[in-house]
């Protein structure tokens, strides 16, 4: 879902869009781009109503469709039915949840002096100034130790991985977003654990091809979105707000974008072919679905390419029509063929 991160403070209208002329290659964004002038700062100390609705949009709550990879395990095990199970794999994705909303508000105030030069990011909460620095670093202690004490209280393991994916997030916040190609690699990273969180939090065994597939799709997506970034930086700002971007080059990304999809696409039609995937899900056109991974890749790329005023591609994927309906279609025969559209059926 693209944030409309355009809008400033209550009562003000929406800041006009650049204006972008004389764009040279289809996805690229000229060297002169007018962006929004940045709103004016409250006047005086930001009404609780204007916090509240601040700290909502830090933790960035549509952003948090990214955990259902913890609900991945109970669904590919045919465990969605079971009561239990599917309780604790909804608690386990709260957790994440609320590690993630304490991980985007710690990123937000780590970054503000950065947010604040770029021409959608300056008008976040926190860099706008709607939500104060010792109310955001309040607010993240909160979610941190709701979250880990949670998560040990379902089970040690899965606390230890919910601790471990912080800390992971926090490296990644203070140094290693700032390393070409290893941020993405702790993207990655990132949406693995939360695929061994949800096993850990159900019982159940997961299959190393839903981790290879987890860990390459998030490749894919996490090269695609600098490919993204890496075509904004044109307009002058970008490098500045994402240093990790001078070790970046077109063609790279170009490259680490097609293997890493290319390979999501390979390994997803190799587990549906499986002999073991077809005995135990007991259906032999599960291939049939691969269809509907090339095509949400294909328009993923798509709106890297063609969308490049949007703030990110993995943003607006979430609201965008076509791919909204590949992956709901992907969902639907997914889910007739594991289950055979009875809750029973073995």
């Amino acid at each position: 879902m693209a944030l409309k991160e355009s809008r400033a403070e209550e009562g003000q209208s929406a800041p006009e869009a650049p204006s972008i002329r004389g764009l040279s290659e289809p996805g690229d964004i000229p060297s002169q781009v007018s962006w929004p002038a940045v709103p004016p700062a409250p006047a005086g100390p930001p009404s609780p109503g204007t916090v509240a609705l601040g700290l909502i949009r830090t933790i960035r709550p549509h952003q948090w469709v990214k955990n259902v990879f913890v609900l991945a395990p109970v669904v590919f095990a045919k465990h969605i039915f079971e009561a239990r199970l599917l309780t604790n794999a909804g608690l386990a994705f709260l957790v994440f949840c609320f590690l993630a909303g304490a991980i985007y508000t710690i990123n937000d105030i780590a970054d503000v002096t950065a947010d604040r030069e770029h021409p959608i990011k300056r008008l976040r909460p926190i860099p706008s100034g709607r939500v104060p620095l010792g109310v955001a670093k309040v607010f993240a202690a909160v979610l941190i130790v709701l979250a880990v004490g949670s998560a040990f209280a379902i089970d040690f393991g899965f606390g230890a991985v919910a601790a471990a994916y912080f800390i992971l997030n926090l490296a990644y916040t203070g140094r290693l977003k700032h390393v070409a190609y290893l941020d993405v690699g702790c993207i990655s990273a990132g949406f693995v654990l939360r695929v061994v969180g949800g096993g850990l939090a159900t019982g159940i065994e997961i299959s190393w091809y839903l981790y290879a597939c987890t860990a390459t799709l998030a490749l894919f997506l996490g090269f695609g979105k600098r490919r993204h970034e890496l075509t904004t930086a044109e307009a002058g700002g970008a490098k500045k707000q994402r240093a990790a971007l001078e070790g970046y080059s077109k063609r790279g990304l170009n490259v680490a974008v097609v293997l890493s999809g290319g390979l999501t696409f390979v390994l997803y039609l190799v587990y549906t072919l499986d002999p073991r995937t077809r005995e135990f899900f007991q259906a032999d056109h599960l291939w049939l679905t691969s269809l509907f991974v090339a095509a949400a890749n294909w328009r993923f790329l798509y709106l890297v390419r063609f969308r490049p005023k949007a703030e990110s591609p993995t943003q607006i994927m979430l609201s965008d029509g076509p791919m909204v309906g590949i992956v709901l279609l992907w969902v639907t025969v997914v889910f007739w063929l594991v289950y055979h559209l009875t809750p029973g059926a073995a």
